[in-house]
């Protein structure tokens, strides 16, 4: 973004906070991108420090998948500007509520069709007959052949299923159970009504599909977001907004190509499919452009560590998110405090029977037990070893250690946790609290942990 753009964009943010700059005490959200998260695009809000963002969030992956109109592979909700955030900020978020709402879904493992995109399935599709990039379409039928081009009516689904399944949720969302085909073709037919899917969306549901390569599979529900942060700095791709997506852009021959370095700059790797951004945690993002620009989407039902299958249970949702405003605090991407049952056992603080045996030992060897607590700091890359590396650099920068300080205290105070394969994971360990005190991180670890 150009200092002009910038400019712009922060004069924008101010007019719409009011003439005392303090935001909305909450802002709602029903309205999406068309998948480019743009820094040069208006925001909602802004909400001030310390407000709520409230949102229904629309499927991610499949669905937008097969809607080549959706550009970035999601399809999640527009940014809402934080007043008062400033590049070099960081925003804070504490996950309060994440609800499904949808009563069934669809997923599996893809198949890319040839002929039918520019590059990347997820970004560029393109209609295998007419040629028209982008398009619109129409939906004839049920199946892997009903997404039709609106232009010419060529089958225009970038994605077909490898092996898929449907699955239908219990009322109280607890449990889902993959159904059979007469099943799955009768969702299929209310495909909507079963995604419950918002207004404003433009995806074509997944439902419709009708997969069925699993039966009788029972899944425990437990749901969170895919897609949570801030607005990259340059326009990206929504789910190309992390390392291991975002190097598909590098010299890609569509319009949204970047170089390396420009990914690097730019990403703020909102896309993170990490099961532990579940309800109760707290997300803290970086701010690459004015008014920092949350956004969400790509809730999950449940999922795996690794989401090896390449997809989950996508579903519709409501969120509920507060914000609080971290002042210079200049990180280059995410750090996640998970609830506690998330954390691996060696990460979790310490009992009171614990520390009592730790402080004998230590006074036996005239010397004192180090006040510590936990964090979990992301790393993303083409592939895990690079994501590793970048976790590592990042907490090193972060806490103002050594990488081989922070990868001995990762082995024997926390571990390296794939969140998504090829290339998310969490750098978790217990950090000193003096360090995470000079960061201004430490209320938010004591409100996480109850640390003293």
């Amino acid at each position: 973004m150009t200092l002009d753009l910038q400019a712009e964009h922060v004069d924008a943010v101010e007019k719409r906070a009011g003439s005392n700059g303090l935001g909305h005490e909450t802002v709602f959200v029903d309205e999406f991108i068309d998948g480019i998260l743009d820094p040069n695009k208006p925001m909602l809000g802004p909400v001030r420090d310390g407000g709520h963002i409230v949102a229904n969030t629309a499927p991610g992956c499949w669905g937008p998948m097969i809607t080549p109109e959706i550009r970035g592979g999601h399809e999640v909700t527009k940014p809402v500007a934080v007043a008062g955030a400033e590049i070099g900020d960081a925003i804070a978020i504490r996950i309060k509520d994440i609800t499904v709402t949808s009563l069934a879904t669809a997923s599996g493992n893809d198949v890319m069709m040839n002929g039918r995109f520019l590059g990347d399935p997820y970004v560029a599709g393109k209609c295998p007959e007419c040629g028209t990039l982008y398009p619109k379409t129409v939906v004839k039928g049920i199946g892997e052949t009903a997404v039709r081009c609106a232009n010419c009516g060529a089958d225009a689904a970038p994605f077909n299923f490898a092996n898929g399944y449907t699955i239908a949720f219990d009322g109280n969302r607890v449990v889902g159970v993959t159904l059979p085909q007469d099943a799955a073709e009768e969702i299929a037919h209310q495909a909507k009504k079963f995604a419950a899917l918002p207004e404003k969306s433009i995806q074509n549901p997944i439902l419709i599909f009708a997969p069925h390569h699993l039966v009788g599979l029972v899944a425990r529900l437990r749901p969170f977001m895919g897609q949570l942060g801030t607005t990259p700095s340059h326009p990206i791709p929504d789910s190309h907004n992390a390392g291991d997506f975002g190097s598909f852009l590098i010299g890609a021959p569509h319009e949204y190509a970047l170089t390396a370095e420009q990914l690097t700059q730019h990403r703020t790797d909102g896309h993170l499919d990490i099961d532990a951004v579940r309800a109760g945690a707290i997300l803290i993002c970086p701010v690459k452009t004015p008014g920092g620009g949350i956004y969400m989407g790509d809730m999950h039902a449940l999922q795996g560590d690794g989401e090896i299958a390449g997809h989950t249970c996508d579903v519709s949702g409501t969120v509920t998110l507060q914000v609080h405003l971290l002042k210079g605090l200049n990180i280059d991407g995410p750090i996640l405090l998970p609830v506690l049952e998330d954390l691996p056992f060696l990460a979790r603080p310490l009992t009171a029977a614990e520390r009592e045996k730790a402080e004998a030992v230590a006074a036996a060897w005239n010397t004192e037990v180090e006040e510590s607590a936990p964090i979990s700091v992301i790393g993303t890359g083409p592939d895990l070893n690079t994501a590793t590396d970048n976790g590592l650099a990042r907490a090193a920068k972060l806490l103002e250690m050594t990488v081989p300080e922070v990868k001995n205290r990762a082995t024997i105070t926390g571990g390296i946790e794939i969140g998504r394969h090829p290339g998310v994971v969490q750098v978790t360990f217990r950090a000193p609290l003096d360090r995470l005190a000079k960061r201004g991180l430490l209320p938010f670890v004591r409100d996480q942990y109850g640390v003293d």
